[in-house]
């Protein structure tokens, strides 16, 4: 297990403003997602664990032993935190063949035992056949496999991985999925993972961090932070939802509905507890969550008028977007059926609305 409370400023100069990070989170065996946008913080934090930054402030605990603990001026040098490190650029020694670049982080090892680790290692992650080659010899799938390998050779304690699938075609990305699942499954180390890639957030990760401006502003499972973001700013992190502003113009526990007003339109949803009529919030919902009709005749409940600006072809479905920045995506069978259709009604669900 990783515990880990960190603290870190820089103060601001001619061309870059100040930023702190200020993040208190632990990760146990498994893929732990550090998942924000660029600049949040997320690499700080892998550097500040794995050495090669001291915080200000805080304590880092691996396996229950002190990395770092800032009251206490304890300050475990990065070669003696049995981390291992993917970078961004792989990192590996352009000079040396695939097979050298494991034999070196192993080099203290005897030497047959060392030739065993790297053989089995080169043959788990299929790489023997290429393991003569020099990094610049090698696809991005290979150094990234090779990365991963030489940070795993080691025996680390925890595998740290920044944004490894960054330049990789779709492919090569599916391969990298299927060696980080592997790792999961093999090695039951705690391995973070820092992208602003939700989908692969989904795709790879047991737990998720949320940080945005150095802060943690959610935890959980990837799933239950997609069901229920924290606030307004983890949904627009996301990226997946529409966010309309509505304002509360009824409220009915008894028949367990609420009426909302958005722009000159009334939408009927579920009761919200805790809130008040008159309260100016945001209606959240993904775009699958809607319908689209053709504009024939008086508007239904929970229908509204749209325009639309440009349709989103993506593999298997269409992604329609109207004006005020509303979006919607169906079927691509449904949406050829009407591709002609000028005028358009979005229809909101009665259940499944949720406001932040």
């Amino acid at each position: 297990m990783i515990q880990a409370r960190i603290r870190k400023q820089f103060a601001s100069g001619a061309d870059s403003a100040a930023f702190s990070l200020d993040v208190d989170f632990k990760a146990d065996a498994g893929i732990t997602v550090l998942f924000g946008p660029s600049g949040a913080g997320k690499t700080l934090t892998l550097d500040s664990i794995a050495g090669f930054v001291r915080p200000d402030e805080g304590r880092i605990l691996l396996d229950d032993e002190i990395l770092f603990d800032g009251a206490a001026g304890v300050h475990i040098p990065a070669r003696a935190r049995h981390c291992g490190y993917v970078c961004q650029n792989y990192a590996l020694f352009p000079h040396m063949t695939l097979r050298q670049n494991l034999e070196f982080a192993v080099h203290r090892v005897p030497r047959l035992e060392r030739r065993r680790k790297v053989t089995g290692m080169l043959e788990k992650f299929q790489l023997a056949e290429v393991s003569g080659r020099h990094p610049y010899e090698l696809s991005g799938g290979q150094k990234q496999r090779c990365s991963i390998a030489r940070a795993l050779i080691g025996a680390p304690r925890l595998l740290l991985l920044d944004e490894p699938a960054r330049g990789l075609d779709a492919p090569l990305r599916a391969g990298l999925y299927a060696t980080l699942r592997q790792v999961r499954d093999e090695f039951q180390i705690p391995a973070l993972l820092v992208t602003h890639d939700f989908e692969e957030s989904l795709e790879l990760g047991d737990e998720m961090l949320v940080i945005r401006e150095g802060r943690l502003v959610q935890s959980g499972t990837p799933r239950k932070i997609l069901d229920h973001p924290a606030n307004i700013d983890v949904a627009r992190l996301l990226g997946i939802y529409n966010l309309l502003p509505v304002e509360i113009q009824g409220l009915d526990p008894g028949r367990n509905v609420s009426r909302l007003r958005y722009q000159d339109f009334e939408l009927t949803g579920p009761y919200f507890p805790g809130r008040l009529i008159g309260d100016h919030v945001w209606l959240c919902i993904r775009p699958e969550a809607l319908t689209v009709l053709p504009k024939d005749g008086p508007l239904g409940t929970n229908q509204i008028p749209a325009t639309l600006k440009r349709v989103v072809n993506r593999l298997e479905r269409v992604r329609l977007e109207f004006a005020d920045e509303l979006a919607v995506e169906m079927p691509r069978a449904a949406f050829e059926k009407c591709r002609s259709v000028k005028d358009w009604v979005v229809e909101f669900p009665l259940s499944g609305l949720r406001i932040l």
